[in-house]
């Protein structure tokens, strides 16, 4: 580690207390589990989005270049090395709304507004298709109707001979498991009120 990237991580303590954590080859800062800035190869990076971006392009910051194996991935931060080093009076400013962009986003993934149906337990795409199909659109709704309503709902859209596996997966979706732990009592309630 060379002075610039001691420098920068002293700077970014006046905004945000952070963690560090090995990442795409350098270190990133982390603040409320939100990845907001990256120190790789004598290089300070800040993370872009929500308009970020294109104040970063205007300072011609550069996005950072993860060179895999074989392949090359472009990742959403920016170099500010040269503003860093320059004592750019803008970067207080850029810093901050980067700190607070990640954490923002950070927050609507770990929300329920930002799951899909094909992200809980025993579910996948075709799954998920076929529970939008019958008008089950969003986790939240998928929850509160519960396991038989979604089954009902699904034979009602694709005919009543859908496999009662359907019923074990939807319900194992809503308690967090997988279907094939459900126990043969619960089995036997899901499908009596089904009936």
């Amino acid at each position: 580690m060379d002075m610039t990237d001691q420098a920068f991580f002293k700077y970014v303590s006046n905004f945000s207390e952070y963690q560090k954590r090995s990442m795409f080859g350098g270190i990133g800062l982390f603040s409320n589990d939100a990845m907001f800035a990256l120190v790789s190869n004598d290089c300070c990076y800040l993370r872009g989005g929500n308009g970020l971006d294109e104040e970063f392009t205007q300072l011609n910051c550069e996005k950072y270049k993860h060179v895999k194996k074989q392949t090359t991935a472009t990742v959403n931060y920016y170099d500010v090395t040269e503003l860093f080093d320059s004592g750019f009076a803008g970067l207080d400013e850029l810093l901050q709304k980067s700190i607070n962009c990640s954490i923002k986003e950070r927050k609507y993934q770990k929300s329920s507004a930002s799951r899909r149906l094909r992200d809980l337990p025993n579910m996948q795409l075709t799954l998920e298709r076929m529970v939008k199909k019958a008008g089950i659109d969003d986790v939240d709704t998928f929850l509160e109707l519960g396991p038989v309503e979604v089954f009902n709902k699904v034979r009602v859209a694709y005919g009543s001979d859908v496999d009662v596996k359907l019923l074990w997966k939807f319900a194992g979706a809503i308690d967090g498991i997988h279907w094939k732990l459900i126990q043969e009592p619960r089995k036997k309630q899901l499908l009596a009120m089904c009936e």
